[in-house]
């Protein structure tokens, strides 16, 4: 069988910085191939050398025949590339989006539309609609559409459902699986297990070297240190004779006839780990808005804190703590420099400030580092410094928003590791997440579907009421009966 993709000892280096070392592999015509590895690894270098945006250093190359060097146009022409990032523009309609990339490829979306239809039916109902204003899996659809409007025959998706609902990427993988039929080879990297395991061969890629090549089952056992790292122990924090630091009665958030938030009704207690779980365009992300301050409801009431959620919302942003998905602090300041500037925006006083700020360079085992730029730390530096500058000031919650969107197992272990320490210390953590092994990790869970809350109760509680083996299970069987689309 001819290969679609060789791969003979290619490096590349960013100053002293070895992005890829002497890697080599090859992928058959119409074979599903994962890559895999931590952040950092050099897989988005890879990606961009194969689809002839980088310049190797050493080594060759070829796509479908053709050196990616000496033949960048024909390939081109023949592969489709989805990054890591949001690759569609924002401020264009979906129809407008896709057909600027027909006419990048020199074809047109009316030449293409038979070998699209399948996935780009789904979303044309809203082809005037601007892509930012989609949801997470809608996004990813027409991606995808514009990925493969110029029928190529390779396709690279760098980890394309990163931020997506669990239900959304089991659509996506269902498709890609529909496009290996057609003959398309595909490779994709994912921090996903179960889309690990839908590849027919994987590569682990680690500081930019291939440690191993094969069927996801046996990689993913030599390397479970990684990728199967042991649970964390989730004991149900009693909360019985504790406040509630959130109060929400009949919820309501409307953008014209159109409730994103529908009337729902919760309370959170002092210290729990509150799971705050729904599919893209559930209402998740609007709710959390109103109850940090950033938005205010149209009816109903809620306090946060103590704060009320309509007159208060200034004092509100003093007391919580906040992370995103988005990595929140500032990669061209140093370590030092960042906690500084997030104490002072939560109103520290300097003489807090370097006391707390020492202890706990020291507890992170950073001291070393202050004053190095935050741009240069490994990923699981990073989000352990994020999460530890969100709850510098104590606050009474902190709200976490997928902080760990696209990152391995055992990084993810370690974040949750911190989460339990600071949920033991009486601060509560509200979070939300697309991994649902991470809601196995929470106290209590909310699921929203259609801008209500349809489920809530520990994840014991609930994988007994529905009959299901596992939240991924829950979660699927009730994102499922949603009426209205998540657009």
């Amino acid at each position: 069988m001819m290969n679609a993709i060789e791969v003979k000892g290619v490096s590349k280096h960013y100053g002293k910085v070895q992005a890829l070392q002497d890697v080599s592999f090859s992928v058959g015509k119409g074979e599903v191939f994962g890559l895999i590895g931590p952040d950092g690894a050099g897989k988005t270098t890879l990606f961009r050398t194969l689809c002839t945006l980088l310049l190797p250093d050493k080594g060759t190359a070829l796509v479908d025949g053709f050196d990616t060097v000496r033949q960048m146009k024909e390939i081109r022409q023949r592969v489709g590339y989805m990054p890591g990032r949001f690759s569609l523009y924002q401020d264009l309609t979906v129809e407008e989006n896709l057909k600027f990339f027909a006419t990048l490829f020199g074809t047109t979306v009316e030449a293409g539309y038979d070998s699209i239809k399948a996935i780009y039916s789904q979303i044309e109902r809203f082809k005037d609609r601007k892509a930012g204003a989609l949801s997470g899996g809608m996004k990813q659809k027409l991606a995808l559409s514009c990925a493969l409007v110029h029928q190529p025959s390779v396709l690279f998706l760098d980890e394309p459902t990163t931020g997506v609902d669990p239900v959304s990427r089991k659509e996506l993988w269902k498709m890609l699986l529909m496009l290996r039929e057609q003959g398309i080879t595909i490779m994709a990297s994912t921090p996903y297990l179960d889309e690990v395991r839908r590849c027919e061969r994987v590569a682990f890629l680690d500081q930019g070297q291939i440690r191993g090549i094969d069927t996801p089952e046996v990689i993913l056992e030599q390397f479970k240190d990684i990728f199967n790292p042991p649970g964390i122990e989730a004991t149900v924090t009693q909360n019985k004779e504790q406040e509630n630091v959130i109060e929400v009665e009949h919820l309501v958030k409307a953008f014209g006839d159109f409730h994103a938030v529908d009337d729902i009704s919760f309370s959170v207690k002092r210290g729990e780990i509150f799971g705050f779980l729904g599919a893209n365009g559930a209402g998740k992300t609007t709710a959390m808005h109103m109850l940090t301050g950033l938005n205010q409801p149209t009816s109903g009431t809620g306090r946060v804190v103590g704060y009320d959620i309509r007159t208060e919302y200034e004092q509100i942003k003093r007391h919580i703590g906040y992370m995103s998905q988005r990595f929140s602090l500032y990669e061209d300041l140093t370590v030092a420099e960042n906690i500084w500037l997030f104490a002072g925006i939560y109103g520290m006083k300097d003489a807090e400030i370097k006391v707390k700020t020492d202890r706990l360079l020291e507890q992170l085992k950073f001291t070393e580092h202050k004053d190095d730029l935050v741009a240069s730390l490994p990923l699981g530096w990073k989000q352990k410094l994020a999460f530890s500058v969100s709850i510098f000031h104590e606050p009474g919650v902190v709200f976490l928003d997928e902080p760990t969107g696209g990152v391995d197992p055992a990084t993810r272990r370690q974040f949750w590791e911190l989460i339990y320490e600071a949920a033991g210390r009486g601060i509560t953590v509200f979070v939300t997440t697309h991994y649902m092994d991470e809601a196995e990790y929470c106290d209590r869970i909310s699921i929203m579907v259609d801008g209500k809350i349809s489920a809530m109760g520990t994840p014991n509680e609930l994988k007994q009421r529905f009959g299901q083996p596992d939240m991924d299970h829950v979660f699927t069987y009730l994102a499922r009966q949603a009426t209205r689309s998540s657009d």
